[in-house]
């Protein structure tokens, strides 16, 4: 009865709107809302309100929907026959070991790690307290992000990287050598390299101001460079000399570009243990649109053209390789396996897994973002251990996945994938990454004719 009441007190108005969009001149028909929508896309109109609004650069969260990389079209390649699959999943494993030349390698259990998401630049304490529980529970590492060591991470993390920043927080003997990996931080894919960004002092709580050393009327900011580092010399002086003092790995993190063979041409004269890939598509608390956008290098032709230049350079075996940048599932991860990473750094998925059973409490409000961001309206709200719990959930479920993945296509470990194993149903792409293209036989002719035979 209600329902049929409704629709009655609908239907004049309804006919009114049909009849006006039918009939009216274009420039005054409620319809052409629709075709401006359509043209200039919701999110350009909204984001040239917020413009109009403040005359202010903008800061969008967790990054950019441009994403270029087409994991879509590449797929793994099983085997049944000629190759029999492994027995059982059981027997497969996922354990990573980066900077296997430090003298403390970094050991973890599966090559899913999180990735750089800071204490106060990005996320609340809780959050990041979380994340390094979550991460623990499920034998992997995770990050400090540009900040500063906080006690509280540290005891909450059982494998922890801790960022050499361009904000100088982490950057003192004390703290570096309470890491379990050291990871110079050059810039990042959401960025589109490295700007200067400031905090001023009434942004930033008690805790993080003690964290931070800071005096209470300090401001502080992000540098575009590393301070005292302003030639590429001075940068592999840096990693040797931290190389020379710590037993941990160490690293070094860049953004993807197309400059990228220059500048691992720089980093391969160092002594470094690993190198971090942050692709275009990477994630952030904050960054401006147009950096978010429009600079960089996606994702997928990033680390195919590290890989393949490291390959070239006669150096594969001496680095580490690690990609980040809007990786979401046990299909990109294992993906990126084979074009060869030895792990990945995830970030916006992982923040989706930490807060799955608590976005309700932001619904209707306020974005869920607002749970973990650091200053987030609803951060009170936010339970540690369980968003610890999703995370460790969300981890080992890809990780299963992962295996089982590895048992379809005969393989002992996640690290014997290769771009073998690879095929794409783009020509182009598999020109590009040096993978089969599901078109062609995956075999040399000549191999086809010896099978046919048997």
């Amino acid at each position: 009865m209600i329902g049929n009441l409704l629709l009655r007190l609908l239907d004049a108005p309804l006919d009114e709107i049909i009849s006006r969009m039918m009939t009216d001149d274009y420039s005054e028909n409620l319809f052409l809302a629709g075709t401006i929508v359509q043209k200039l896309s919701l999110r350009a109109m909204v984001e040239a309100s917020l413009r109009a609004q403040t005359g202010e650069i903008l800061s969008r969260p967790l990054g950019s929907f441009n994403v270029q990389s087409p994991w879509e079209k590449l797929f793994l390649n099983p085997r049944q026959l000629f190759q029999l699959p492994t027995p059982d999943d059981q027997t497969i494993s996922s354990q990573v070991t980066i900077g296997p030349r430090a003298k403390k390698p970094l050991t973890i259990s599966t090559p899913i790690m999180i990735s750089a998401m800071s204490y106060g630049g990005s996320l609340s304490l809780p959050a990041k307290i979380a994340l390094a529980r979550g991460a623990s529970l499920a034998g992997t590492a995770t990050n400090t992000g540009e900040s500063a060591l906080s006690n509280e991470e540290r005891d909450a993390a059982h494998k922890l990287v801790g960022q050499y920043n361009r904000g100088e927080w982490m950057n003192t003997p004390d703290q570096l050598k309470r890491l379990d990996a050291i990871e110079v931080q050059l810039g990042q894919g959401a960025f589109g390299g490295a700007v200067y960004s400031k905090q001023y002092s009434y942004q930033i709580g008690d805790h993080l101001r003690s964290t931070w050393h800071l005096k209470r009327d300090q401001d502080t900011a992000i540098k575009a460079r590393l301070p005292g580092v302003n030639t590429p010399e001075e940068v592999i002086r840096l990693l040797n000399s931290l190389k020379g003092e710590y037993d941990v790995p160490i690293g070094i993190k860049i953004a993807a570009t197309h400059f990228l063979e220059e500048e691992l041409e720089v980093i391969i004269r160092s002594d470094a243990d690993y190198i971090v890939i942050d692709g275009a598509e990477g994630g952030t608390a904050v960054a401006p649109p147009t950096l978010e956008d429009d600079l960089g290098l996606p994702t997928l032709y990033a680390l195919s053209r590290a890989s393949q230049f490291l390959e070239q350079a006669g150096v594969r075996d001496q680095f580490s390789l690690i990609a980040t940048g809007g990786l979401t599932t046990p299909g990109h991860f294992l993906k990126c396996l084979a074009l060869g990473a030895d792990a990945v750094y995830i970030s916006s998925i992982a923040l989706i897994a930490l807060i799955q059973t608590q976005m309700a409490k932001s619904l209707t409000d306020e974005p869920p973002v607002q749970l973990v961001i650091y200053g987030g309206k609803l951060a009170d709200k936010f339970e540690v251990d369980e968003g610890a719990r999703t995370l460790s959930n969300f981890l080992n479920s890809c990780t299963k996945e992962m295996l089982l993945a590895a048992q379809a296509t005969a393989k002992t470990s996640l690290s014997d994938f290769s771009r073998e194993d690879l095929v794409s149903t783009d020509r182009e792409l598999s020109e590009v990454l040096g993978i089969g293209y599901a078109g062609e036989p995956g075999m040399k002719k000549t191999r086809v004719k010896e099978f046919l035979t048997i």
